[in-house]
């Protein structure tokens, strides 16, 4: 506290965030936890809580999702690993290609590789009845469920690793290599545990993703029944508000399990490898018995991709999705004429969030990471909690929490500029803390002592440290906040309408080619603005180090 004192400015900073992280992540999720054991008349009442733990349905439910979430991300996060150590690493041809590629799924509504897998292979599916003829082909269960997320999720962990592995000193690498050891040596010992904190954070940040989805099992599913599902289908379907929230809530237990595992396990190491020493360009992997299997692995991986977002580019141009194939434009036509305000909405909601959500990440990722202060470990919990959560609770959460003065925001875009802040500003956490574990704390001590503020040490020093986590802050906020259906749902009003809810529409409605267009149009979007981010990050980037010189 006394060294706080000396600062003001970051005390008064400290406060700021605590209070907005309570008013917009903790409230919200009280009002929802209150509402599960508070009945119609006002009065404590646990009696849903044991009718539905003593459920079967409920348990094998619970079970569903926790198996679901396991395995979509622990092979979510090989790819994302093998996808990030291939562009960080080695010299393979196309790796420009395959990280362009490797954003699609981020990049599109959670619900489009589920239609596309069963236009593929359904049993009127393009693949499966067009090409081998299999007419009772079954698509839905947890097999089709896990390869879904796996590739829809997938990378989120390629986005957080290839920031980890660009951080690890390459001079750490290259003394090994210098003393004899042979490239997988080097692998084994040194590149994998180094990355144990972003391969435990994507395990984490897909797990979470894989239990909260409920587009993709609610689209193919079938009988295989998950939480999420459930929960939306009370609140939305049988007007249960009572019971889906606590479905929802649910969720908790095993996402709150999967974070303090991870926090328990990388307290227990150390993982730096920047120190304020002079380093070296590192040298890449060349040699072809490495580099030819990454780059066969990523191509299968790409294939795949680009077959699925293949299918929904073609639906964008046909009559009839799988009945009419007559070319047309008369999909774009309909978008760009009578619904394309949903596409500046998101647009404009989405552009001024996230420059919100990646600078507020970064700034949290260097207080939880360099300072010490009163309630640090709480602001890490409550910073995770309206991510940890499934959308459908915080869409309740904020309508429960901000529908009476003097928070009225029901209706208006500040909900869903806040909605989009403190949904996604997890994953710029993790990816800042990432990154400042990789840096020896002296670099920003030798500021301090020089006798810069707080606020010039991580302007000048931190920020640029954690280019790539500020980059994959600002991509995946953007991409989510776009792409972001399930909390939104809720929030949205007749002035402010969303692409992704229009698109959802146009699939109830089956109007699939409309939704496929309107699919492609967020694509593009997105991909320009990835690039545009991607120049001002590595321009902010050179100019600091101009100045430095």
């Amino acid at each position: 506290m006394k060294m706080l004192i000396k600062e003001p400015y970051l005390l008064a900073l400290i406060i700021i965030i605590f209070l907005s992280l309570f008013v917009f992540s903790v409230y919200p999720i009280y009002q929802v936890f209150k509402i599960t054991v508070i009945n119609d008349e006002g009065i404590i009442d646990f009696s849903l809580i044991v009718e539905t733990f003593s459920s079967s349905f409920f348990l094998k439910t619970l079970w569903n999702s926790i198996q679901l979430g396991i395995m979509s991300a622990i092979f979510g996060t090989i790819i994302g690993f093998i996808f990030a150590y291939a562009v960080t690493r080695t010299e393979m041809k196309g790796k420009k290609f395959f990280n362009l590629v490797a954003l699609l799924p981020i990049i599109s509504p959670p619900f489009v590789i589920a239609l596309s897998v069963i236009l593929l292979f359904g049993r009127n599916g393009i693949i499966s009845n067009g090409l081998f003829g299999f007419e009772d082909s079954n698509v839905y269960g947890l097999r089709s469920l896990v390869f879904i997320q796996t590739l829809g999720f997938f990378p989120i962990a390629y986005l957080n690793l290839k920031g980890v592995l660009e951080a690890i000193d390459s001079s750490v690498e290259d003394a090994a290599l210098n003393l004899g050891a042979s490239r997988w040596k080097v692998f084994s010992t040194i590149t994998l545990p180094l990355a144990v904190p972003g391969i435990l954070s994507s395990l984490l940040l897909v797990f979470i993703k894989a239990i909260e989805d409920f587009g993709n099992p609610m689209v193919i599913a079938g009988e295989y029944q998950t939480l999420a599902v459930q929960a939306y289908l009370q609140i939305t379907g049988m007007y249960d508000l009572r019971a889906g929230s606590f479905y929802a809530v649910a969720l908790l237990l095993p996402s709150l399990t999967a974070y303090f595992i991870q926090k328990y396990w990388i307290s227990k190491k150390s993982y730096v490898t920047v120190t304020g020493k002079p380093t070296q360009t590192r040298e890449k992997i060349n040699e072809k018995h490495i580099v030819m299997p990454l780059f066969i692995f990523c191509g299968l991986i790409t294939g795949a991709v680009m077959l699925i977002y293949g299918t929904v580019l073609w639906g964008a141009f046909v009559k009839v999705w799988g009945v009419d194939n007559t070319l047309t434009f008369d999909n774009f036509k309909y978008t760009f004429t009578l619904g394309f305000d949903s596409v500046k909405n998101s647009l404009l909601l989405s552009a001024l969030s996230t420059p919100i959500t990646a600078l507020l990440g970064m700034i949290i990722a260097f207080l939880i990471i360099r300072k010490q202060f009163i309630g640090k470990k709480i602001m890490e919990a409550s910073s995770m909690l309206a991510f940890a959560v499934p959308g459908t609770v915080i869409g309740i959460g904020y309508i429960l929490a901000f529908n009476q003065k003097p928070l009225l925001l029901t209706g208006t875009a500040m909900i869903l500029i806040i909605a989009f802040t403190f949904r996604n500003i997890t994953v710029g956490i993790e990816a800042g803390t990432n990154s400042l574990r990789q840096v020896d704390p002296s670099i920003e001590e030798a500021s301090t002592n020089l006798g810069a503020s707080s606020f010039t040490t991580f302007r000048k020093i931190s920020l640029p440290l954690m280019k790539s986590a500020l980059f994959s802050g600002l991509v995946y906020s953007f991409v989510r906040s776009m792409t972001s259906i399930s909390a939104v749902i809720f929030l949205i009003s007749v002035n402010w309408n969303l692409l992704t809810v229009t698109i959802l529409s146009q699939v109830e409605d089956a109007s699939l080619g409309a939704a496929a267009a309107y699919c492609i149009i967020l694509i593009v979007i997105i991909l320009i603005v990835i690039g545009l981010l991607e120049f001002f990050v590595n321009y902010l980037a050179s100019s600091k180090r101009r100045n430095f010189r």
